[in-house]
């Protein structure tokens, strides 16, 4: 079992920055790919941002340039760094590990960005 807890989220301006953190309960970043995901209300969860073990990212065309996920292995803590945020970023935001060599998943409780002026 993996619990992740989220930090970081609160309220920002149009323009501003913003970094969240994921703890995971245990060493898991050399194995599992992890992921940031949202959820605006009335909207399904969309993927965001993933990091794999290997070291891989890959962003969603609306946050490409913008954001920026990292990890550090030492603290098991991914992080997502929050640049030139919009309104439309406005959501929860979700940590999830996956360990692609079995297909489970964990996610965290999530925490709230909101931008506006």
């Amino acid at each position: 079992q993996v619990q992740l807890v989220e930090s970081g989220g609160g309220l920002v301006q149009p323009g501003g920055s913003l970094k969240l953190s994921c703890v995971a309960s245990r060493s898991i970043l050399n194995r599992y790919n992890m992921a940031w995901y949202r959820q605006a209300p009335g909207n399904q969860r969309e993927l965001v941002a993933v990091l794999t073990s290997d070291g891989r990212s890959n962003y969603a065309d609306s946050v490409r340039g913008r954001f920026t996920m990292s990890g550090d292995k030492v603290r098991n803590t991914v992080y997502l760094h929050m640049n030139i945020v919009k309104p439309e970023d406005t959501a929860a935001y979700y940590c999830n590990a996956e360990d692609p060599y079995i297909g489970r998943e964990f996610w965290g409780q999530g925490t709230q960005v909101t931008v506006s002026a």
